[in-house]
């Protein structure tokens, strides 16, 4: 008798819960099936979003490094033009790095002015990071140092030639050699001191300085 009350109760149960699914399904069975729908739509957009990015960096990817190629064999009218057109349409980063390029590829043309104006604009554009923003002043500053004034190093690197800027090992460099360029020895000696000072200044860097530290002790121009 207590088996057959047990097997009742259970068929009640399974019954009891029967309804219940059914009655469940009734009421949330549109819910149920949207949020399913919503899903898998989205796992499939998630997936064709996925492939399309990689797909369009890859192509992104091609065009610069065949770019890059056009430059390295000297052919740089034509490497000039792939960059300028992955400029307008390179995807994710590429725009600018073909930016950063282009720009090089106008002082290896002899054309330091119109690289510096780009390396410039470069350096001027908010929507850039920061660390090639600022990697494009020092080139700026680089390209000056050879045809420009101090003041147009300065204004352009000067405010990384700071105790915490990452790069101020070359801001300080560019500013140094400028200094001395233009004859100014007791200012090209202080930002040599500064690279010469520094514990984190890399070595190359430094022994550069420090040679120049010593024409400059040298030559008496200095106090």
């Amino acid at each position: 008798m207590v088996d057959q009350n047990d097997s009742f109760i259970r068929e009640v149960n399974e019954e009891l819960r029967s309804d219940q699914v059914r009655n469940a399904w009734k009421r949330y069975s549109r819910i149920i099936i949207g949020a399913a729908v919503v899903i898998v739509l989205g796992t499939a957009g998630h997936r064709l979003w996925t492939h399309w990015d990689s797909t369009q960096a890859s192509d992104a990817g091609d065009k610069f490094l065949a770019a890059l190629t056009l430059a390295d064999q000297g052919k740089r009218d034509e490497a000039e033009a792939a960059l300028q057109a992955l400029e307008q349409d390179g995807y994710g980063a590429y725009g600018i790095l073909a930016r950063f390029r282009a720009a090089s590829v106008l002082a290896e043309k002899g054309d330091p002015a119109g690289a510096v104006a780009s390396f410039k604009t470069i350096g001027d554009d908010a929507s850039i990071p920061d660390a090639v923003r600022n990697t494009a002043k020092v080139r700026a500053a680089w390209l000056l140092v050879d045809t420009g004034t101090y003041d147009e190093v300065s204004a352009m690197v000067e405010a990384m030639a700071t105790p915490t800027n990452a790069m101020r090992h070359a801001a300080r460099e560019a500013l140094g050699l400028a200094a001395y360029k233009a004859g100014d020895m007791t200012r090209a000696r202080e930002w040599f001191e500064q690279i010469v000072e520094d514990a984190e200044a890399p070595r190359n860097v430094a022994n550069r300085a420090q040679m120049l530290l010593d024409n400059i002790k040298a030559s008496g121009k200095a106090p």
